[in-house]
């Protein structure tokens, strides 16, 4: 369920904004518009669709437009076009008194440079919001008092900002941001001024607040590795415009383009990217109480040295073809006695952890379901190739890949994939 619509929205930055809007909308480059007009393209036909319950990052690089993006929710910055629902209800056709309700209970915000009052103490920089709302003074500082202790500042109410490290000061501004119970959470680079170190903590933080409050949050960045790692969708603005916008999954392994690939570059995939991504869909799977004879002729059809076992959906091992061809000779009923462990692997489980356990066997690897159903086979090649796909896609010794390789696509004749080998 959408909670914030974004229609069409066009910025103009300068004093005639009006005049040169449809120029602007007939596509005239930013550098034109502005050589001719003097005025600056902020943003250009902007259209997004939040979901009630997510963060959703908006990225890109100094001068993308993704501030000027922001502030147009709450009208910081009034728009040349289009519109901003949230709710259902356009905020630009809001008048001076709607906006300023609108403002102080729908959504807060939580700005790059801290933005404390310094005359103001800790508690009293933390009811701030309350105070303008007009909630009487025992009530706003008990609730202040609450946000304060779960974002880790109980005992320091009565401290002045400038006695508080940065990470301190930004717990202050999230704890004042959340104070007033506000449904939409606005967040302009908040962690940008950190060090890594209080950056990381701060994003856990959110993570953590987030997983209990479930609080709508537009987060603006411009680090693709903060944004993977909060995002449950992200938008990527270049020069105003919108270039790609998913799921964290989309845009590592389908970027639009090279500006998009270009910020991709350096991200550590094996923390974004899980076994789900690198998991063969099954061609064969048995039961416990399928026919050996049976078994030995799917299996020798397909060219297949084991299959996945199932009691029900869920995994229960592995049968090897030797095995197989062992109970159809004993006269066996069932394949039950014949099945073996299977190492597996939680669908979940990210990249790095699969890594690990595949550096330490050779045998084959399932991946696993919350409820232990049975997925697929992990493919070695897939976690390669995500992991490392400049490599993937080009051999070092610059010779042409294996037969064996062309054909894993299919699970056909990869050893390390579905019903070979490792």
């Amino acid at each position: 369920m959408s909670k914030i619509e974004v229609k069409n929205i066009y910025k103009i930055f300068g004093p005639h904004p009006a005049k040169w809007l449809q120029a602007a909308q007939n596509g005239m480059t930013k550098e034109a518009l502005l050589a001719e007009s003097g005025h600056t393209l902020g943003l250009r036909d902007i259209s997004l669709s939040i979901e009630e319950g997510s963060i959703y990052v908006i990225m890109g690089l100094s001068g993308s437009g993704k501030s000027t993006l922001i502030r147009h929710f709450n009208r910081l910055i009034e728009p040349s076009a289009g519109h901003i629902l949230v709710d259902g209800v356009d905020v630009v056709s809001l008048n001076k008194r709607d906006l300023e309700t609108f403002r102080q209970k729908k959504m807060s915000m939580v700005f790059q440079r801290f933005g404390l009052f310094p005359h103001r103490t800790v508690l009293e920089n933390a009811a701030y919001g309350l105070a303008v709302q007009g909630v009487p003074r025992a009530e706003r500082e008990k609730r202040a008092r609450d946000w304060l202790e779960q974002v880790g500042l109980s005992g320091f109410e009565n401290q002045y900002p400038h006695q508080l490290s940065g990470g301190m000061q930004q717990r202050v501004g999230l704890a004042r941001a959340l104070a007033t119970d506000a449904e939409i959470l606005l967040m302009d680079e908040a962690f940008s001024a950190l060090d890594p170190l209080i950056r990381r903590e701060m994003q856990d933080q959110l993570l953590q607040l987030q997983s209990r409050l479930n609080k709508t949050i537009v987060f603006i960045t411009h680090d693709l590795d903060e944004a993977l790692r909060l995002g449950n969708r992200i938008a990527i603005l270049k020069d105003g415009e919108l270039v790609q916008e998913g799921t964290p999954e989309d845009i590592l392994l389908n970027p639009a383009n090279e500006y998009v690939q270009s910020f991709l570059q350096d991200v550590n995939r094996t923390k974004v990217l899980n076994a789900t991504h690198a998991v063969n869909p099954p061609r064969l799977t048995l039961t416990m109480r399928s026919r050996p004879s049976h078994a030995v002729e799917r299996m020798r059809a397909l060219n297949y040295e084991y299959a996945p076992v199932l009691d029900g959906k869920r995994l229960a091992g592995i049968l090897m073809a030797e095995a197989a061809g062992r109970a159809s000779a004993e006269g066996a009923r069932d394949i039950s006695r014949y099945v073996e462990d299977l190492a597996s692997v939680p669908a979940t489980a990210g990249l790095g952890e699969v890594l690990a356990q595949l550096v330490h066997s050779d045998q084959p690897v399932a991946v696993t379901g919350e409820n232990d159903e049975f997925i697929g086979m992990l493919s070695r090649k897939k976690v390669v190739e995500l992991v490392t796909p400049a490599l993937a896609d080009a051999p070092a010794d610059g010779a042409a890949r294996p037969e064996s390789e062309d054909k894993a696509e299919d699970g056909s004749e990869a050893r390390d994939e579905e019903g070979k080998a490792a």
